[in-house]
């Protein structure tokens, strides 16, 4: 009776139906029935494809003949595609004519939108196309939904609908009726259900976000597990049968206790051929183990997940709307600190390390960030990361020139962010070896303990290896017996399968002999057990830890991964600019030592006592003494030049007389076919008051112009520099100079 009621009242609504084209509504519900039963779709889908018909008809009427130059709107809502849908749409013109009797059914649109893809966000094919026809093409049809709260979701296209509807006169039908978009009280009404359509949705997912938060916060909220865990069938998490997956996960978590760093650990695993065990999720197999090798990513989300440490960890992986892309709902998600997850809860899952160890795990791992101390690097540093500037409190970086072979500590983080002067600079060297001397002497008491306990360690490691590779052959041998009992198990006349598992077995047996052989070979360079000769060396490099510190097996990284062990960090201060640097050594403990340090510095004038070398240098030139013997006299009461060089000769002194104003400076050299405004290397350094090295320097790299000339059976360079290039030249000196000695500089 419904169903006949709303027909009849659509049908007579439509007046200008000619009365050739009145069917009854009896035989309208029959053929109505016959088309739901063909096309296997609900009846009330049926009596839309009917009253759209209907509509087309009515509105062509108008005109003398059928329907010409229109379009007719389907929406058709699916919660996903199936063959109904197929059967929907292939027959769907012929379907109609037999109903209706009309002909011209070509120009309906059929809308088909899948309810289970849409977002609010998304882009809906649908709807936009239905909005675009409706724009550039006459509407004299009818938009007829089953549920059009479905296209209600979003506000955005619904009333973007009704604004487009209300513009050309086109009604909105739906199973409660046809509503009219240009009518006050019809507007009103399809804006109040969409308004609660969308709201319906947003408290539905709101309820049942809770329901799941609620789940997850009693710890029953079901998730994949990552490797080394299974999900039986009751719900239960447990560690995975598997002894060798166990034994893998537990090598990875030791070797990072060991080592520090994810890629020492993807090393170890690389070298040692140990591959990652991984549980299919997925399709036929899900559930078998396969052997994948190892790589960063899957070494960092293990290392990183609260479930190892017996965690139960629910949000661990939000997804940040700002870096999400439209369209994927993948995109954007982000790693979250275990304190940041929605729910932390410990001791809910079989662990394979302690909360303690995890948690040592992440602060070395946050160490590891180059924004922090940094892991251990192999340049030859001993402190990289470990040098505080006394000044300003940065960390001060260690620099290499371009062979890599000398060091300096900079702190230059001021000057590269904020354009202010160098803070501070010495030579790397000096302070290296202070801080050698320092944990050589912290190490004595403790050599005996420190050779036990590299025994135990290298036994430790090696006991774990040994097991790797006895459970990887035992693994292949029981790979080879079950392709033995599948190839016995065929019968003799299945041939085609007979030569395949034959196949299968010989390469097993190929793959156990090659494993087989390999292992041979381990045990050979490293046996399970030490010999008494390896204990009797690692006592001997124990108990002479200065000569296993300098050894060349020793590598730079070796040392700094001592030196991190036990120095928390190390504070240097230089004294104005120069050669004397206050350096603290912090322990980790809380105990420190000090010390003053001379670093080398450019200049003699640099030098702390250089007013008293000056009239040192004064007093023994007055008594008639030459450039020889007052170096000599230097050097014998305990003078030292700013260089690294220990003691002063002829050319340094004579070098500082001329500079004091004691020696006239010597004439310039007599070089045939000079040119105008050419200087000699050492003229030059004197006029610029600067290194010879340094200005030979500027020449190799371009920034003089020079020529060789040949001068007393050598050549000499002639360098080109007038008035204007001497202004030039000043000014970088003077620039370079106030970056290395801001202190000078102002």
């Amino acid at each position: 009776m419904l169903i006949e009621r709303a027909l009849q009242y659509h049908l007579q609504a439509l007046r200008e139906i000619p009365s050739e084209l009145m069917i009854p509504p009896r035989l309208v519900l029959d053929r109505l029935k016959s088309l739901a039963a063909t096309l296997l779709m609900p009846l009330p889908v049926a009596l839309l494809l009917v009253l759209l018909g209907v509509w087309i008809a009515a509105r062509g009427a108008r005109r003398s003949g059928y329907v010409a130059g229109f379009a007719g709107f389907l929406l058709l809502f699916l919660s996903a595609w199936s063959p109904v849908a197929d059967r929907l749409l292939e027959p769907l013109e012929q379907a109609h004519a037999p109903v209706l009797e009309v002909e011209a059914l070509e120009d309906i649109a059929v809308v088909v939108v899948l309810g289970a893809d849409w977002e609010p966000e998304a882009d809906w094919p649908g709807v936009s196309r239905l909005n675009d026809s409706a724009v550039h093409r006459l509407m004299e049809g009818l938009v007829l939904g089953v549920e059009m709260s479905r296209l209600a979701r979003s506000c955005r296209d619904w009333h973007q609908l009704l604004e487009i509807c209300g513009l050309f006169g086109t009604p909105i039908g739906d199973l409660d009726g046809i509503y009219d978009p240009t009518d006050y009280n019809d507007r009103l009404l399809l804006g109040l259900k969409g308004t609660w359509s969308e709201a319906e949705l947003h408290v539905l997912k709101q309820r049942m976000m809770a329901g799941k938060r609620a789940k997850a916060e009693r710890g029953e909220l079901g998730m994949t597990v990552p490797m080394g865990y299974i999900r039986r069938p009751s719900g239960e998490v447990i560690l995975d049968p598997d002894e060798q997956a166990r034994a893998t996960i537990a090598l990875i978590f030791e070797q990072f206790e060991r080592c520090g760093t994810i890629n020492g650990v993807l090393q170890h695993l690389v070298r040692h051929r140990i591959q990652l065990p991984h549980r299919v999720h997925l399709g036929l197999r899900r559930g078998d183990l396969e052997w994948r090798r190892p790589n960063r990513t899957t070494l960092s989300n293990l290392l990183h997940h609260p479930i190892y440490a017996g965690a139960y960890v629910y949000g661990r992986r939000p997804t940040d709307p700002r870096r999400q892309q439209p369209g994927r709902p993948a995109t954007g998600r982000r790693v979250a600190t275990p304190e940041a997850c929605a729910v932390l809860l410990p001791d809910r899952r079989p662990a394979y390390i302690s909360w303690a160890q995890f948690e040592r795990n992440q602060a070395q791992l946050a160490a590891n960030q180059t924004a922090h101390l940094g892991p251990i690097r192999s340049g030859p540093s001993l402190l990289s990361g470990l040098v505080i500037c006394g000044r300003c409190g940065l960390r001060m970086a260690a620099v290499y020139n371009s062979s890599g072979g000398r060091l300096r500590y900079d702190c230059s983080r001021m000057a590269v962010d904020y354009g202010e002067p160098r803070c501070q600079s010495l030579v790397g060297q000096v302070l290296d070896d202070w801080v050698s001397a320092q944990v050589l002497r912290a190490l004595e008491p403790a050599a005996l303990e420190i050779s036990l306990r590299v025994a135990a360690d290298l036994e430790g490691e090696r006991h774990h290896l040994h097991q790797h590779w006895q459970q990887r052959v035992e693994r292949a041998r029981y790979q080879v017996e079950r392709a033995a009992r599948q190839y016995q198990a065929v019968e003799p006349e299945h041939r085609l399968v007979a030569r395949t598992l034959e196949r299968q077995w010989e390469e097993a047996l190929a793959a156990e002999a090659a494993l087989q052989a390999d292992y041979a070979r381990f045990q050979a360079e490293q046996p399970a057990a030490l010999t008494a000769e390896e204990r009797a060396a690692i006592q001997r490099l124990a108990t002479a830890i200065p000569a296993l510190w300098h050894a060349p097996t020793t590598t730079a990284a070796d040392r700094q991964a001592i030196v991190r062990h036990l120095v928390e960090r190390v504070v240097v201060t230089v004294r104005g600019e120069s050669e004397r640097v206050d350096a603290q050594i912090h322990w980790f403990g809380g105990h420190g030592a000090q010390t003053t340090l001379i670093r080398p510095v450019a200049r003699l004038d640099q030098l702390s006592y250089y007013p008293q070398l000056t009239a040192r240098v004064t007093a023994l030139h007055a008594a008639g003494q030459g450039p020889t013997a007052i170096a000599e006299r230097l050097n014998a009461e305990g003078w030292h030049p700013a260089k690294r060089c220990e003691t002063f000769n002829a050319a340094m002194v004579g070098d500082l007389e001329t500079r004091l104003g004691l020696r006239t400076p010597p004439p310039a050299a007599v070089v045939p076919h000079r040119r105008p405004d050419e200087w000699t290397l050492a003229e030059l350094a004197h006029r610029l008051d600067m290194p010879q090295p340094t200005l030979f320097a500027w020449l190799r790299r371009g920034r003089l112009r020079g020529r060789q000339v040949p001068h007393a059976a050598r050549s000499l360079w002639l360098i080109q520099a007038d008035a204007r290039e001497l202004e030039r030249l000043q000014a970088s000196r003077a620039a370079a100079r106030a970056k290395r000695h801001p202190d000078h500089h102002h």
